[in-house]
């Protein structure tokens, strides 16, 4: 189980990450950016993004692309407004995580939609 230090420091680059990408990068480049989660080394030296960009395939390819290369300065804006003893390299991941739970939820609707009223069942009593 993670430590609350832990938790603490992943939700704060969290909402840091996340507002220095919504002030940095152009969102008719990259599309609509948002951090879904961080998860951190146990030293802290590592944080992976894991980031969902709303907008067609191309765009998200784009943005991924223009994080990686804004990397640099987006790391440096974050060790700026997060004290740490050492700056965690950030790593940038996309999550389609929303993406495939949209698309289950589409399915189960469809499924409710085309299936006929199945009758109930009785609980069996016992005896």
């Amino acid at each position: 189980m993670p430590s609350h230090r832990l938790e603490r420091v992943r939700e704060l680059l969290k909402r840091e990450i996340g507002e220095i990408i919504r002030r940095e990068v152009p969102l008719d480049q990259a599309g609509l950016v948002t951090v879904n989660d961080v998860d951190l080394s146990g030293d802290l030296r590592v944080a992976t993004a894991f980031i969902s960009i709303l907008g067609g395939p191309e765009q998200q390819k784009d943005g991924l692309t223009l994080l990686q290369k804004n990397r640099p300065r987006i790391q440096a804006l974050v060790a700026k407004a997060v004290i740490l003893k050492y700056t965690p390299q950030l790593r940038f991941i996309v999550d389609d995580s929303v993406a495939r739970g949209n698309r289950v939820l589409r399915l189960l609707e469809e499924l409710e939609r085309t299936s006929p009223d199945a009758p109930e069942v009785e609980p069996e009593s016992r005896d």
